[in-house]
C-alpha cells in the first residue's frame, strides 16, 4: 500500500505538471504514454513488442499522436482514410507472414492502434481546447474520473453487497458503481461553480456523468480482455499500480466520448 501511495504521488505530479506547462511538452508526454501504452497491449497479444508487426502499430499510435497541428504540419490523409489503411496493412500482415500472424493477432494489433492511439490523442487535444481553457477542461475531466474511482472504491467497501459484473471484474459493486456516478457528478458541479460561465450546470452534470459510466465501463473493458489473456496487470512500470493501460484505462474512453457527445469545446 505505501509503494502504491508513493507511485500515485510521483506520477500524479508529474503528470500534473506537464499539464500545467501545456503545449508540445504535454503532448509530448501524453505521446510517450501512448506508445508504452500500445507496447503494453503488443505484449499482452503475445506479439513480438519490437517485431515487424508491432512496429507498424508503433507507426499507427505515432500517427494519431503526432502534434501535427502544434508543429503547424498539415496531415495529408483523413481520419477515416488513415485507419483504413492501416486496417488494409494489418490484414496485409497475415499474406505477408504466411498466417505466421493470424487474423486474430492482426486484427487485435489494429484494434489496440485505434483503442490507444485515438485515446491518448484526445487526452492531447483536451489540453489544447480552442476556447483557450484547456486545462479547465483537462482538470475538469481527470477530476471526474478519479472521483468516479475513489467514489466506487470506498461506497463498495462500506456499503457495497451486490456484485456488478463478477465474471468480468469480481470486487466491483453495484452500490460503489452508483456511489462513484454521485461523487462524480458532485465534482463536475464543484467545477461548474468555480468556472466564472465557462461550464454550466447542466453540462456539469453530463459531463460527470459520462465520466463515472464510460469511465467505469474503461476498466471493465480493460478487465475483459485481460482476463482473456490470463494476466493481472497490463505492465509493471508503476509499481503498486501496474501499468499505463491499468491506470489510464477509463481516461482512454472518456476522453473521447466528451469530445463526440459534443459535451466540451474541440
Amino acid at each position: 500500500m505505501k509503494q502504491r501511495l508513493i507511485t500515485g504521488v510521483i506520477a500524479g505530479v508529474v503528470f500534473l505538471g506537464f499539464c500545467l506547462l501545456g503545449g508540445l511538452p504535454f503532448h509530448l508526454i501524453v505521446l510517450a504514454m501512448a506508445m508504452i501504452g500500445y507496447y503494453e497491449f503488443v505484449r499482452m497479444t503475445k506479439v513480438s513488442p519490437f517485431g515487424g508487426t508491432a512496429l507498424l502499430g508503433y507507426l499507427g499510435v505515432l500517427t494519431f499522436m503526432f502534434p501535427w497541428e502544434l508543429l503547424n504540419i498539415d496531415f495529408p490523409l483523413s481520419w477515416d482514410h488513415t485507419v483504413w489503411l492501416l486496417m488494409f496493412l494489418f490484414m496485409l500482415v497475415t499474406v505477408i507472414t504466411k498466417n505466421k500472424i493470424g487474423i486474430q493477432q492482426a486484427a487485435m494489433l489494429f484494434l489496440g492502434v485505434v483503442y490507444v492511439g485515438t485515446g491518448f490523442s484526445y487526452i492531447a487535444a483536451s489540453r489544447s481546447t480552442p476556447d483557450g481553457y484547456g486545462l479547465f477542461w483537462t482538470f475538469l475531466l481527470l477530476c471526474s474520473i478519479w472521483a468516479s474511482d475513489a467514489g466506487a472504491y470506498f461506497v463498495g467497501k462500506w456499503i457495497g453487497r451486490n456484485k456488478l459484473w463478477p465474471a468480468i471484474s469480481p470486487n466491483k459493486t453495484i452500490e460503489g458503481a452508483l456511489g462513484g456516478v454521485v461523487i462524480s457528478m458532485a465534482t463536475a458541479m464543484v467545477f461548474s461553480l468555480f468556472s466564472g460561465g465557462i461550464l454550466g450546470l447542466g453540462r456539469a452534470l453530463a459531463i460527470g456523468l459520462a465520466c463515472a459510466v464510460v469511465g467505469q465501463l474503461g476498466d471493465l473493458i480493460q478487465s475483459a480482455y485481460k482476463r482473456v489473456y490470463g494476466i493481472k496487470d497490463s505492465g509493471t512500470l508503476l509499481p503498486g499500480h501496474g501499468g499505463i493501460l491499468d491506470r489510464c484505462d477509463s481516461w482512454i474512453i472518456v476522453f473521447p466520448f466528451v469530445h463526440i457527445m459534443m459535451l466540451m469545446p474541440y
